[in-house]
């Protein structure tokens, strides 16, 4: 597996977002050059770093022309700016922006030449949120589309666009399916939010991704051999909950047919693929945060 990195500067857009602040940080660690993107104001980083941050530019990133200019110059793109989440904004608001967006940044790296698109795609092109119960567990990829949003159709509708300007550029289109981005802020509200109702945190099966593990998909995604148009999920290793995923599924969806594959509390969103194909083994869990705390719930479980 390859592991050159791209000649010329990433462009990272939404690098003031959650997401975007931790990816920064992450490309300047490992000595990238950065054109940091957004059209907030974007932090910088704190520390000395190998990697530089060449600029950093506002841009609407719905308008064409803007986002040929800021992308001028560079080797890749990381595209990560969007409206983040469903019910932020109108529903068809959601779905003209982050499509317009998308297409216009798919359209500038093809113009340009750029030599690789790593893009956000999302968990939610899997069945989110799981009102009806998945097909099985852990969901893999091929658990696609059953978009429940116009978020979640927002993606799958530019998931189609990747394959098809990557099969007329034969640039690479990379789409990460996140899963929901926390960190140590969040986990620490694992034990009053998320513990002691199973429901709660149903919706996506239990799922998250470390922000720093995020970041490092991105980078992970830049420099993998492949070609076309691929999708990658990308989640923490576990779940949430200090419950096994055998004893979650068995009581909150009873009948949904689980792999043997599945590990005591093992990630219920498959991250095989990504395993495979970008090298990703995340880095990150609650349990950092946590500790021992939670020991014990699985016995109390009804």
């Amino acid at each position: 597996m390859g592991r050159m990195p791209p000649e010329g500067p990433v462009v990272l857009t939404g690098a003031a977002g959650r997401a975007g602040r931790a990816t920064l940080r992450h490309l300047l660690e490992h000595g990238y050059e950065v054109i940091a993107v957004d059209t907030q104001h974007i932090p910088k980083p704190d520390g000395v770093f190998a990697g530089s941050l060449k600029a950093s530019l506002r841009a609407d990133l719905t308008d064409l022309g803007q986002t040929l200019e800021v992308m001028q110059g560079a080797g890749s793109v990381i595209h990560l700016a969007n409206i983040p989440a469903p019910g932020l904004q109108a529903p068809h608001h959601t779905f003209v922006q982050n499509v317009t967006m998308n297409h216009s940044v798919f359209t500038a790296a093809t113009l340009l030449g750029l030599k690789r698109v790593v893009w956000a795609s999302s968990e939610t092109t899997l069945g989110l949120p799981f009102d009806v119960p998945p097909q099985y567990a852990p969901v893999d990829e091929a658990h696609y589309p059953y978009p429940e949003s116009s978020y979640a159709l927002s993606k799958v509708v530019t998931e189609t666009m990747a394959v098809d300007f990557a099969r007329h550029s034969g640039i690479p289109f990379v789409a990460l399916r996140f899963s929901n981005i926390l960190g140590p802020e969040e986990y620490r509200q694992f034990p009053e939010l998320a513990w002691p109702d199973p429901h709660a945190r149903k919706w996506n099966l239990w799922g998250y991704i470390d922000e720093r593990d995020a970041a490092l998909a991105c980078r992970l995604a830049l420099t993998a051999s492949l070609t076309g148009a691929s999708s990658f999920i990308i989640a923490a290793a576990d779940t949430v909950m200090p419950v096994s995923s055998r004893t979650l599924m068995e009581q909150i969806f009873p009948g949904v047919p689980l792999r043997e594959s599945l590990t005591d509390f093992g990630t219920l969103l498959s991250i095989d693929h990504a395993r495979d194909q970008l090298g990703f083994e995340p880095q990150h869990t609650w349990r950092d945060t946590l500790g021992g705390q939670g020991h014990g719930l699985e016995q109390e479980q009804p």
